[in-house]
Parts: structure tokens; C-alpha cells; sequence
């Protein structure tokens, strides 16, 4: 709690710092930060693995019913997500990612590259070591990663409010004994499924169209009366009929 304090100060000063008059942006100028610190300005054109691991942050910025690509390649569809996840906490939106879009999201992340509001503890309840699933333990946990991050985005858009996330990845074994589909996106670790709080399980399943899940499983959907479930598979499939969905 400490540390997300003092980063939350730093933020608001280097944003005090970066709107005063004759300061450049850029992104050298940005303190370190505990997960990751971007050392250059981003913007359309760019690429390589700093942009990579923007999109990460961007995931749940894409629009309605998009999904943005985590390629490495800052094109159009970075700067719109860039935009408004500029927009959603009152920064300028200019799509460019400098100091104050940095310092928000160092502001907004944990020293493990998780968002504040999720872990990957609570995106894995089956073991500690994330193998096991339908893909490697390495690429369920940084699809598990960038789910946390559409979450979030998700999290902020209903107000702050906590969302329970009541089932994440899954190994074969944990699957079978939860009854869970042979295919179930949960194997791949880009799986959640959310239970009421705050908001109503389809006020979840709506409001998930807007940040990055291709997939939306929800009430009126068999066997989904009781959470809402989100992925972000290959295609869209979205159902949550008694939701308009």
C-alpha cells in the first residue's frame, strides 16, 4: 500500500512537471519504475518490445468489439487505445505515449506487472506453477497478464468498484474436476469468470464489449446463470441472452 502511494504522488508531480511551460516530453524523463520503465516517447510508427509492453497495458482499450493486436507495432489501433485510456483517467489524449501515460501506468501497476486491482493469484487457483493447461505455463501466465489488464480497464469504465474474478487459469486436472468443457478457454489462461458484486453479472457481461474479450459468456447462456465468463479467444462469440447479449 505504501508503494502504490508513493508511486501515486510521483505521478501527480511528474504531471504538475510535464504541464509547465517549455518542458519536453519525453519519456527519459520519467522515473523508474519496479516492473518496467519505458526510455523513449512512443507514438504511431514506433515498434519493438516497448510498444509491445504498452499494448499489454492497452489491452483493454481497443472500442467496442475490437481486440488490439500485441505485435510490437504502433499503428492506428494503438494510438486509438492509447487515446482512450488517456481519456478514461483525464490525461491529454494526443495518442502519444509519454511521461504523463507512463506514470499513470506505473501508477497502476504492481512491481510484478500486474494491475493494483488483480493478481496472479487470484487468476490461478488451480497450482502455483501454471502447467498443465492446453499451452505452456509461460504463455497461459502472460495470457492470464493481459486479461488482468482488460480487467482493469473493465474495473475503472464501472466506477472503481471491485470485481470478483471466482475462476482463472486451469490445468486439465483442475478442469475435469470443476465440470469444466474439454476446450475451455480457462486451459489457455485467458479465461475469467466474474461473480456478482457491485455489479450485475450483466452489467459485467455489457460492459466487457468494450475492453478486448472476444469471448462473452453470460446469464441465459447454458450453465452461465451464475457468473459471467470472459476470454479473449480467436474469434467473437458473445451470448448472454437474458443480458440483450
Amino acid at each position: 500500500m505504501f508503494r502504490r502511494t508513493a508511486r501515486l504522488l510521483l505521478s501527480i508531480v511528474m504531471l504538475m512537471v510535464a504541464g509547465l511551460g517549455g518542458v519536453v516530453a519525453t519519456a527519459g524523463s520519467a522515473q523508474a519504475d519496479d516492473c518496467y520503465t519505458w526510455s523513449r516517447t512512443l507514438s504511431q510508427g514506433a515498434s519493438g518490445s516497448d510498444v509491445t509492453q504498452l499494448q499489454i497495458r492497452m489491452s483493454g482499450y481497443p472500442g467496442y468489439g475490437a481486440v488490439l493486436a500485441v505485435d510490437g507495432s504502433y499503428g492506428p489501433a494503438t494510438t486509438a487505445a492509447v487515446k482512450r485510456f488517456q481519456s478514461a483517467y483525464g490525461l491529454a489524449a494526443d495518442g502519444v505515449a509519454g511521461p504523463a501515460t507512463f506514470s499513470k501506468i506505473y501508477a497502476l501497476q504492481d512491481s510484478d506487472c500486474t494491475p493494483a486491482h488483480f493478481s496472479y493469484a487470484e487468476l490461478n487457483r488451480c497450482n502455483s506453477t501454471w502447467s498443465g493447461g492446453a499451452v505452456s505455463a509461460a504463455t497461459a501466465k502472460a495470457n492470464a497478464l493481459r486479461t488482468m489488464w482488460k480487467l482493469e480497464a473493465l474495473r475503472h469504465a464501472l466506477g472503481d468498484q471491485p470485481i470478483t474474478v471466482t475462476s482463472g487459469f486451469r490445468s486439465y486436472s483442475c478442469n475435469s474436476a470443476v465440470g469444466g468443457a474439454s476446450s475451455s478457454r480457462h486451459l489457455y489462461g485467458d479465461a475469467a469468470d466474474l461473480g456478482a458484486g457491485p455489479h450485475s453479472l450483466c452489467k459485467l457481461a455489457q460492459q466487457a464489449r468494450n475492453h478486448g474479450f472476444n469471448g462473452i459468456l453470460g446469464p441465459g447462456y447454458p450453465g452461465h446463470n451464475d457468473h459471467t465468463h470472459v476470454d479473449h479467444r480467436g474469434s467473437r462469440y458473445w451470448s448472454a441472452p437474458s443480458c440483450g447479449i
